[in-house]
């Protein structure tokens, strides 16, 4: 199979999950990268947050729209993730290729494990929680940088397990987040893009914009219960797969 018709595959499924459970893209699209169209971890992270920004604005305007994005701590959660953001940005090319995808494993094993068993709060704590909000958005940031990924993985988790919100409006909020700590990430990392391979990275991003589309139109039709066990159960596969890999290198 051609490397365009992965990334056009990888790219819709990966676009569905940010669509529809606000985050899990760059989850997805690291291993997806390396291990189906041949990139390194380094390049793969890179890439990663590329498609993951770019999809994200895109589905974040649809969310917005339907009223699911909670402005005021989405802005706090993500603004306070953007220092940690670049200086884990600067320390990423400095580990070696298995500690980063070993620790992307167990820590999204992590926010799989709590997301299946959550700790429901009423929406209206949220609000009253800034330096929560900014406590939980400044370790998300470092974990952006370091890891390569968009942090809606784990911005998604804490939303609704440490600042109370329902499951529709984490998936909306952690779009915002996601966008924003993307960003700051690559601003620390124009120098790894040089060498990505544009012509696979440009169709993978197409095609996720479209599955986000989708995506959104999908979790319309869900529970925020069934929402939330879904989002857990394909990180649990991916951060399974990726721990073993990690071991036997």
């Amino acid at each position: 199979m051609s490397a365009v018709i992965l990334a056009l595959v990888s790219g819709a499924v990966i676009g569905l999950a940010l669509g529809a459970l606000g985050g899990g893209g760059s989850v997805l699209a690291v291993p997806a990268l390396i291990y189906l169209l041949g990139f390194t971890p380094v390049a793969a992270t890179t890439a990663s947050l590329v498609i993951v920004a770019v999809t994200s604005a895109t589905a974040l305007s649809a969310h917005a729209r339907d009223g699911n994005v909670r402005w005021r701590t989405g802005l706090l959660f993500a603004a306070a993730g953007i220092g940690p953001a670049v200086l884990g940005g600067a320390l990423a090319g400095r580990l070696p290729e298995a500690v980063l995808t070993a620790a992307f494993a167990v820590i999204a094993a992590a926010a799989a494990v709590r997301m299946l068993r959550p700790r429901p709060s009423p929406e209206g704590a949220t609000g009253a929680r800034p330096g929560r909000a900014a406590a939980a958005g400044a370790g998300l940031g470092a974990v952006t940088g370091v890891l390569g990924v968009g942090g809606g993985f784990l911005a998604v988790p804490a939303l609704v397990n440490v600042l109370g919100m329902r499951m529709r409006a984490a998936v909306g909020t952690s779009l915002l987040v996601i966008t924003v700590n993307s960003l700051a990430a690559l601003a620390m990392r124009a120098g790894t893009a040089d060498g990505l391979d544009w012509a696979v990275i440009a169709p993978f991003t197409g095609a996720a914009i479209l599955g986000a589309w989708d995506g959104r139109r999908l979790s319309a039709k869900l529970s925020g219960h069934a929402l939330q066990r879904a989002f857990a159960l394909v990180l649990l596969a991916v951060a399974g797969f990726m721990l073993v890999d990690a071991m036997v290198r």
